[in-house]
C-alpha cells in the first residue's frame, strides 16, 4: 500500500468510528488485528483478532452519546502511520470511579496504524 491508500483507509476508519459504524470499522481490519489502548503509560485495553475488536467496539459505542476524532497530522514511516488526534466524546453512561453520563471528555493523543494484506493490522491509541 502507498501512503495515499493508507491515509484514505485511516480516514475511513475515523469516519466509521465517529458515526458508530462497527461493521464499517471491522470491514477495514485484518482478521488478526491487534488493538491496544495506552493511557498515561499504562495499557488499559488490548485485543487480538477481529471478533475481540468487534466486541470492544460494540461495548465502547454504548458508553458514548456522541464522539468525534479529528485528525491533526499524519506521519508516515516505512511500516506504520502515526496520526495525531483531537478527541472529544459525551458519555451516555457513568464510568466506574470516573466521569458521569452527560460529561464531555476531551483528549489529545496519537494513534499508530500498521497494515498487512491491504487491511489495518495494528492500532495503538496513546493518550
Amino acid at each position: 500500500m502507498n501512503n495515499e491508500q493508507k491515509e484514505a483507509m485511516i480516514r475511513a476508519y475515523i469516519r466509521y468510528y465517529n458515526s458508530f459504524d462497527v461493521d464499517g470499522l471491522v470491514s477495514l481490519l485484518h482478521e488478526e488485528v491487534r488493538f491496544r489502548n495506552v493511557s498515561n503509560g499504562e495499557v488499559t485495553t488490548e485485543t487480538a483478532g477481529i471478533e475481540a475488536f468487534r466486541n470492544l467496539a460494540v461495548q465502547s459505542a454504548a458508553i458514548f452519546e456522541s464522539r468525534c476524532q479529528k485528525v491533526l497530522t499524519f506521519r508516515f514511516h516505512e511500516d506504520e502511520v502515526d496520526v495525531e488526534i483531537d478527541y472529544e466524546g459525551t458519555l451516555a453512561a457513568d464510568l466506574p470511579g470516573g466521569p458521569k453520563a452527560g460529561e464531555l471528555i476531551k483528549l489529545r493523543g496519537t494513534s499508530r496504524f500498521a497494515f498487512e494484506d491491504g487491511k489495518i493490522s495494528t492500532i495503538e491509541d496513546r493518550s
